[in-house]
């Protein structure tokens, strides 16, 4: 047997058994840090987790105080994707837009001061923002503008990252997105001298917003 007839007969193998300790419906080892189940002292954990990863968390008692901070950013052009937030908002922020539901020249969406999403879920644990291609406006427009702006409600609002996968499963039952992220703060790297840079490699500023 060939080299490569050996490797491609140990996958064959590994993938007729089946995964040991990665159900979602499996509980957390011990060795997991208890979450608070009041939804108040999550959003506490949450927010000093944005905290020390130097992104804003802000909580929106109406939509109206979204509206206001977005327009405090004094933005020029916005890239968004059709969804009952994004819509909302974006219909009264009055300025241009791109949108990527149906096609989009990419040096448009680069030039966009900031992009308007929803996501899947907020993790409490981690400070981390759940997005997908399916509720996230497809794989760029989280990616390419140097200002994210996360719109979500606090239903989304989970303990872990298990819980966070598991609401995508209920939410989308057997038809996953093809692309699931954890966004974990704006985007760093540390490499030249340890000295941290934000917007290395995606957007240097991210912004949750979070409504009833």
């Amino acid at each position: 047997m060939t080299s490569q007839e050996v490797i491609l007969g140990r996958i064959r193998e590994a993938l007729r058994r089946p995964a040991s300790g990665h159900s979602l419906d499996s509980q957390p080892g011990p060795w997991a840090a208890p979450i608070p189940d009041a939804l108040e002292a999550r959003l506490e954990l949450f927010a000093a987790n944005c905290a020390a990863l130097k992104a804003e968390f802000r909580l929106c008692p109406g939509f109206s105080d979204a509206l206001e901070c977005c327009r405090s950013y004094a933005w020029k052009k916005i890239a968004l994707h059709d969804g009952k937030l994004t819509d909302a908002l974006a219909e009264r922020l009055k300025i241009p837009q791109v949108r990527t539901d149906s096609g989009y020249a990419v040096a448009d969406l680069e030039s966009c001061d900031a992009a308007l999403t929803e996501c899947e879920a907020l993790v409490a644990e981690t400070g981390s923002v759940l997005v997908s291609s399916a509720r996230s406006g497809g794989r760029a427009l989280s990616v390419l503008p140097p200002h994210h702006v996360v719109l979500a409600r606090r239903q989304q609002m989970v303990a872990n990252l298990r819980a966070a996968l598991q609401l995508v499963r209920h939410q989308h039952k057997d038809n996953w997105p093809s692309l699931l992220s954890f966004i974990t703060g704006p985007s760093r790297t540390g490499d030249i001298e340890r000295i941290l840079v934000l917007g290395a490699h995606g957007p240097k500023k991210l912004t949750i917003l979070l409504l009833p």
